[in-house]
């Protein structure tokens, strides 16, 4: 029987196991995940979704405490505009949060960092360079846009030194965004080293309407592998969303994609950046518990678990401390939902907002559990206490059995305690 493992992934002069991990954020696909994925040969994302968030977490500083005591005069205004980034904080903040897991990166993989374009911040095109160049400055292997078309990322970063050196790719979720993409960058001569075509199923953000359940993925992923040999283009096709077992991965892999990128499973692992406790709750969701809603600011439908405490949820909006979400303009979908119920419940100290969320708060306290469309089949990778809760898996127990199972099996752990 075919294992994933017979196959290989090939960026350049790379030859790697083709596993790549998503890059959930903020601080879900953790640089622990990261290193376990890349010592085990094939590639591991972080992300730099609210990355100042992360490294005061991570290592106690005080990105957003300066952030929000600049513009506490601002809380009770409606007018955001005045809410920017500091610049110097952001390349701190990135480099801090690359430089420190690429120093423990181990084995013969690569650490790539997941880019949302739709991270605006109240300047996107300018934290977006900012945060594309920071990454490269401190070594990151590639970056990943994520999020939106992308259009102008790579004229941001042509000039960088690197631009030809890192590894660059792109999600998409149909042929059109890809072709769009490979046109508005063909002045550049510079392909995307590969494209991450994410499915329907997948966790999270989708490039795809409310109406995602009548698209599939392996149909989009055999469009642009179609497309791409008619076009003579090179370029790897690594399939997303919905790959739950190495049967599943080795499927595409005989269409002719290059590698698979998987996130879902990886969310019960002891690697993984979440509390333990949300963890469990990925293990006890049932099918219908997931659900796919457009609450997210971005505007793009979002999969997640419907039990999530942010759903719902009119905490005020705290823009002067967060604001990743805050367009051009100062702007966000949620600041106007929070502002609507406000005024249509005068004088009430606890609101729900329902059709929109404050996404920076709620992924920042892990209250929005996003997932893929087959997190309900989580409980049964693992094994069961007496309790009711479920035993956390190894990032490197999940990423093998990917790498090594076949006939559609899913191998359970060893059993904590069971050889001491």
């Amino acid at each position: 029987m075919p294992r994933l493992d017979d196959y290989r992934l090939r960026l350049g002069r790379h030859e790697l196991v083709p596993i790549v991990t998503g890059g959930m954020g903020v601080d879900i696909s953790s640089a622990d995940l990261a290193i376990e994925a890349a010592r085990l040969g094939g590639v591991g994302h972080i992300s730099d979704a609210m990355v100042k968030t992360v490294t005061d977490r991570r290592f106690k500083t005080k990105y957003v405490k300066a952030k929000q005591a600049m513009y506490k005069h601002n809380v009770d205004s409606d007018d955001k505009s005045s809410v920017k980034f500091n610049l110097e904080h952001l390349v701190e903040a990135t480099r801090m949060h690359v430089e420190t897991t690429l120093s423990r990166k181990t084995g013969s993989g690569l650490v790539f960092i997941n880019c949302m374009e739709k991270l605006t911040m109240n300047a996107p095109k300018e934290t977006l360079k900012v945060r594309m160049s920071a990454a490269l400055d401190a070594g990151i292997d590639g970056i990943t846009l994520a999020a939106g078309l992308h259009l102008g990322s790579f004229a941001l970063i042509e000039d960088h030194p690197r631009f030809r050196d890192a590894k660059l790719g792109i999600i998409v979720s149909s042929l059109r965004a890809l072709q769009l993409f490979l046109k508005k960058n063909s002045r550049l001569n510079r392909l995307p080293d590969y494209v991450v075509v994410e499915g329907p199923l997948a966790g999270g953000h989708l490039g795809f309407g409310m109406d995602w359940a009548q698209y599939d993925l392996a149909t989009i992923v055999a469009e642009i592998l179609q497309y791409l040999k008619a076009e003579r283009l090179d370029i790897p096709v690594i399939p997303a969303g919905g790959i739950f077992t190495g049967s599943d991965a080795v499927r595409f892999m005989q269409m002719g994609a290059a590698g698979v990128q998987v996130a879902t499973r990886f969310t019960i692992t002891r690697e993984c950046g979440l509390p333990d406790e949300v963890k469990q709750e990925y293990f006890k969701a049932n099918e219908d518990d997931i659900e796919v809603n457009q609450i997210s600011p971005t505007g793009y439908p979002m999969r997640m678990i419907k039990g999530s405490p942010g759903i719902g949820d009119g905490i005020r909006p705290n823009c002067e401390a967060y604001g990743y979400l805050l367009d051009a303009n100062g702007k966000c979908a949620y600041i106007t939902a929070y502002n609507r119920e406000v005024a249509a419940h005068p004088g009430e100290r606890r609101i729900s907002v329902m059709d929109k969320t404050c996404l920076c708060t709620h992924m920042r306290n892990f209250e929005i559990w996003t997932c893929g469309q087959l997190a309900w089949r989580l409980k049964d990778t693992s094994i069961r206490h007496a309790d009711g809760s479920y035993q956390l898996l190894s990032a490197e127990h999940v990423f093998q059995d990917y790498q090594f199972s076949t006939d559609e099996q899913i191998r359970l752990p060893e059993p904590e305690g069971a050889n001491a």
